[in-house]
C-alpha cells in the first residue's frame, strides 16, 4: 500500500473514530474522485497548443508533415483532420490561408498536414491523377493512409472521428482517400478538386480539370461529365466494406482551373457508390458578401436525425480559392462562407461506424421518425 494511500486511510478513520461520518465520508470521495475499484482520480495533464514538424518514414514511403495539437488534455481522445495542400503550397502556407488551426483549437482538433515532396511533383501537386496514385494499398493513398495511422498512433486520436479535407490536388486525392479507405476516414472535405478516377494521365487530369471527358472516358470508373455516375468498383481491398464516405463539397461557379462540373462529379460519384436513392434540398443565401448555394444531400425515407449522404456549396462568382480564408495564405478567398468552420461542423456530424452497424442506426432513425428540427440554413 502507498503512503498516499495509507495517509487517505487514516484521514478518514481517524474521522470516523470521533464520529463525524459525514465528513469522514465526504473526505474519502473528494480525495478518491468517486474512482472505482480504489483507484485515485486521474491528474489532467493540460498542453499548450503546438505546431511542430516531423518526419514519417516507413514502408510505404516518407513524407515530412506538420501537426497541430490544440491545447488541452493530453490524454483525452480527440477528432483529427487531414489537410492535404494544393499545388504550390505547403503545410504553413494552407495552415495560415485556411485559418484550419484556429477552428480546431476551438474544437479541440488535431491537424495533420502532409507535405508533398518536390522530388515527387515539382509542382507540390498530390499526383491524384495516376493510377498508381489511385488504389488502396499503393503509392500516395498508402502513404497518407500510414502516415495518418502513424500519428493516431502517438495521440490520443478518436478512431470513428478522422476527417480528411483538401484544396485543388488535395482536394482530388482527399477524395481518392474517402473512397479507398472508408476504414479510416468518417467524411471528406472537397474544396475546388477533381472526382476520383477522372484522370489516369496528365493529358487526361487537363482535361478533367476544363470539365471535359478525357480519351478513353467511358471505360472510367464514373461517367461523370455525362451527369450519369456508373457504380463504384470494390476497393483494392477485398477484406474491406464498400462504404460511401460522406462528402461536403465547395466549388466556385467562376473557377477557370478546375471546371465546376468536378463538383457535380464528387457529388454523382458519392451518391452512385451510396448505392440508395437520396433526396436533395437546396437553400440560398449571401454569406461573407458572396451568394451561394448549398444542397444537402439525404438518404430517400431517412429520418432529419439521420446524418447527410453530402453538402454541395456551389460559390457563386467566385475562382479557384479556398472559401472564407486569410490572406496571411495563398489562393484564398475573404469573401464567402467560411469552408474551414463548415467542414468541421459536417465532420462533426460524422462518425465513423461499421455498415452493419449504419444500417440498425437507419432502422432506429427512422422508427423514432423525423427530429424536431428543420433544416438548418447555411451560417
Amino acid at each position: 500500500m502507498s503512503s498516499f494511500l495509507a495517509r487517505l486511510l487514516r484521514d478518514a478513520r481517524s474521522l470516523a473514530n470521533h464520529g463525524r461520518f459525514d465528513d469522514a465520508r465526504t473526505a474519502f470521495k473528494r480525495a478518491w474522485g468517486g474512482a472505482p475499484y480504489g483507484r485515485p482520480r486521474r491528474q489532467r495533464q493540460e498542453q499548450p497548443a503546438s505546431f511542430e514538424a516531423a518526419r514519417y518514414s516507413g514502408p510505404e514511403g516518407a513524407r515530412d508533415y506538420k501537426l497541430f495539437v490544440p491545447a488541452g488534455d493530453a490524454e483525452v481522445s480527440r477528432p483529427l483532420v487531414v489537410m492535404l495542400h494544393g499545388c504550390g503550397q505547403d503545410p504553413d502556407d494552407f495552415a495560415a490561408g485556411t485559418r484550419m488551426n484556429a477552428h480546431a483549437q476551438e474544437h479541440g482538433v488535431l491537424v495533420l498536414y502532409p507535405a508533398q515532396a518536390p522530388r515527387s511533383n515539382q509542382h507540390r501537386c498530390w499526383n491524384w491523377f495516376m493510377p498508381g496514385d489511385q488504389r488502396r494499398g499503393a503509392g500516395e493513398p498508402a502513404l497518407l493512409a500510414a502516415i495518418t495511422r502513424h500519428v493516431m498512433s502517438l495521440h490520443a486520436v478518436d478512431p470513428a472521428r478522422v476527417y480528411v479535407a483538401g484544396l485543388s490536388a488535395g482536394a482530388a486525392m482527399a477524395d481518392i482517400l474517402a473512397r479507398e479507405y472508408p476504414d479510416i476516414y468518417a467524411a471528406a472535405g472537397v474544396h475546388s478538386g477533381v472526382p476520383h478516377g477522372a484522370a489516369h494521365d496528365i493529358a487526361s487530369a487537363y482535361a478533367a480539370m476544363q470539365g471535359r471527358p478525357p480519351r478513353g472516358a467511358l471505360q472510367m470508373p464514373f461517367t461523370w461529365w455525362l451527369g450519369t455516375p456508373t457504380a463504384a468498383r470494390p476497393t483494392a481491398d477485398a477484406g474491406v466494406d464498400a462504404v460511401a464516405t460522406p462528402i461536403i463539397v465547395f466549388h466556385g461557379d467562376a473557377d477557370d482551373t478546375v471546371h465546376p462540373r468536378n463538383g457535380d462529379g464528387v457529388i454523382g460519384a458519392l451518391l452512385a457508390r451510396a448505392g440508395t436513392a437520396a433526396a436533395a434540398s437546396s437553400e440560398s443565401a449571401c454569406i461573407g458578401g458572396r451568394s451561394v448555394t448549398r444542397t444537402v444531400h439525404r438518404r430517400t425515407g431517412g429520418a432529419l436525425r439521420e446524418p447527410t449522404l453530402a453538402e454541395h456549396w456551389v460559390l457563386h462568382g467566385a475562382g479557384h480559392a479556398w472559401s472564407g480564408g486569410s490572406g496571411d495564405g495563398s489562393h484564398v478567398d475573404p469573401l464567402g462562407p467560411d469552408a474551414s468552420r463548415e467542414m468541421l461542423r459536417f465532420f462533426a456530424e460524422h462518425v465513423r461506424v461499421a455498415p452493419t452497424a449504419q444500417r440498425a442506426a437507419r432502422v432506429a432513425l427512422h422508427a423514432r421518425g423525423p427530429g424536431p428540427q428543420a433544416l438548418a440554413a447555411p451560417r
